[in-house]
């Protein structure tokens, strides 16, 4: 029988590890406010942390990076069936190598010197973004179903179980902060699961000495923009 204790795991590296396999509907509240407060600390202290046992299984996972190591796999004529849209407002469908570039470092998004030196080298990456089919704002660009069938289903059902994950998340947060009347949904009526971005990302081969020259980088130290990232890890390591 395993138990449940207010102390959180520290994985090598330094990245504390959150158990939520205690956090049910009907779970006292007791043992919500322990798993929160472990999160709470490793939000304040390292500002990352691994959540183990959550909603989505590890095979459906594992069935995800499946979809996304197809969809990297096609040909570029493709993936180009479904093209990022020009500009910087919608953020949906394929992005080639090249195409995006992240210039802004860590608490210096107003220093216009160090953003157009991070603009100067390309970032070696490309992805895919996917959203809430009902967010006229973000419209979704898919890829023709006989290029890849199956795609959209998966990733559509993937990114609501992402969605639920991340309320659980975000309940805990609640808890774990002490809002108003100890609301666990406090920041979930911030939130309707339409705004959120499911990105699929893929570092093609590179040579190191392109790195160590300065001529590519893979993805500089930047901010996302959202309240939290849920970031899945393949067998590559690294946060990304």
């Amino acid at each position: 029988m395993d138990h449940l204790t207010n102390e959180t795991t520290i994985e090598h590296g330094g990245i504390p590890i959150v158990d939520f396999a205690h956090w049910t509907d009907d779970a006292p509240l007791e043992h919500k406010q322990m798993i929160a407060s472990q999160l709470i600390r490793a939000c304040q202290s390292i500002g990352f942390v691994y959540i183990i046992n959550h909603l989505i299984p590890p095979e459906t996972i594992q069935e995800a990076f499946d979809w996304s190591q197809k969809l990297f796999a096609l040909k570029q004529e493709d993936k180009l069936l479904a093209p990022h849209p020009p500009g910087h407002a919608v953020h949906r469908g394929y992005s080639w190598p090249g195409l995006e570039k992240v210039s802004n470092s860590m608490g210096d998004e107003d220093d216009s010197g160090l953003v157009d030196k991070l603009r100067q080298v390309e970032d070696f990456k490309e992805s895919y973004e996917i959203g809430s089919d009902a967010y006229p704002d973000q419209p979704n660009v898919w890829l023709p179903e006989h290029v890849l069938p199956g795609y959209r289903a998966f990733m559509t059902d993937f990114y609501w179980r992402s969605w639920a994950n991340a309320k659980m998340i975000l309940k805990a947060m609640a808890i774990g902060l002490g809002t108003p009347d100890g609301d666990e949904d406090f920041f979930l009526r911030f939130h309707t699961g339409h705004e959120n971005q499911l990105r699929l990302l893929h570092y093609p081969p590179l040579e190191a000495k392109r790195i160590e020259e300065g001529a590519v980088t893979r993805m500089d130290a930047h901010s996302d923009w959202g309240s939290i990232t849920m970031l899945f890890q393949d067998e590559c390591g690294g946060l990304q």
